[in-house]
């Protein structure tokens, strides 16, 4: 008896407890709606600090409130905060128990997506919303777009591709072609270098071969001036014939040589001799000579 009066008080107090569970979480969801009622009329006003304020609180009063975070999610968009907006709907369409909660999460996540022109993200998104109403037409016709954005996201890319691929080519040609003319160029001037060396060369030969020929003919002027052919004479022979005749001395330039004045005064001389006798003759013309008989 007792053990039955005592499982009356134990489910009694269970039933007490789901009651005022049930009581708070009623209190929370209606705190919650009156502040998601108070976020709509200050968007509605453009105010959306407190728009923002008022949804948060929604969300804080109750987590799984799907019109504070889809709200919030509208809010940002208005506001260009699209980042942010994309997380709260995000949150909305994971948290969305209804298929209506979940059409308009996605529908408006495919629109944030479209404006931040990733085409191929709004296509699954609308694909989403269309899944849970099939009979939205703005849903579609924003699928449609989608569609068309994505496969000209992909032309564009397989084009730019081919295009780096093609400039990609050209640069490796143009810098294989820019080697070959470096290449080229370097040749050219290695064989220049060379040249010029090789001319230096010949003309240093030229300058050696020109000053041999010119020690050449200054020995042969020397040996025609009495200096001994024999470069091995006997040096003390050579003295000798030194102390045995005496050199002459050169003249000097503008000056005559001892031999030239000595045949200049024989001229003298002979000029001197043949004026004298003239000038005698000229005495002896006027005096009769007698001659002599013939026999």
């Amino acid at each position: 008896m007792k053990k039955i009066l005592l499982l009356v008080l134990v489910l009694c107090s269970f039933s007490s407890f789901a009651q005022d569970n049930d009581e708070v979480l009623q209190n929370a969801k209606r705190l919650a709606n009156n502040f998601v009622f108070e976020g709509n009329e200050d968007l509605k006003n453009d105010n959306y600090v407190d728009a923002e304020m008022a949804y948060r609180k929604a969300i804080s009063n109750e987590q799984t409130n799907i019109s504070g975070l889809y709200n919030l999610g509208t809010s940002y968009v208005k506001k260009g905060n699209y980042d942010e907006a994309l997380y709260r709907l995000q949150q909305a369409a994971a948290k969305a128990t209804s298929k209506p909660e979940k059409h308009k999460a996605y529908h408006n996540i495919g629109n944030i997506l479209m404006q931040n022109k990733q085409c191929k993200e709004a296509v699954e998104a609308y694909k989403n919303a269309l899944r849970n109403d099939p009979s939205d037409n703005e849903t579609r016709y924003n699928f449609g777009l989608a569609k068309a954005c994505a496969e000209q996201q992909k032309q564009d890319n397989q084009n730019n591709e081919n295009d780096n691929q093609d400039q990609n080519k050209d640069q490796n040609q143009d810098n294989q072609d820019q080697n070959q003319d470096q290449n080229k160029d370097n040749q050219d001037q290695d064989q220049k270098d060379q040249d010029k060396q090789d001319e230096g060369d010949q003309k240093d030969q030229d300058n050696k071969d020109q000053g041999d020929q010119d020690q050449k003919e200054g020995d042969q002027d020397e040996q025609e001036d009495g200096k001994p052919k024999d470069d091995k004479q006997d040096p003390g022979q050579g003295d000798q014939d030194k102390k045995e005749q005496p050199q002459q001395p050169k003249p000097q330039q503008g000056q005559m040589s001892p031999q030239q004045i000595k045949n200049l005064l024989e001229a003298m001389n002979n000029q001197e001799q043949k004026v004298q006798e003239k000038m005698n003759a000229e005495k002896t013309k006027g005096v009769q000579i007698q001659t002599d008989k013939d026999w």
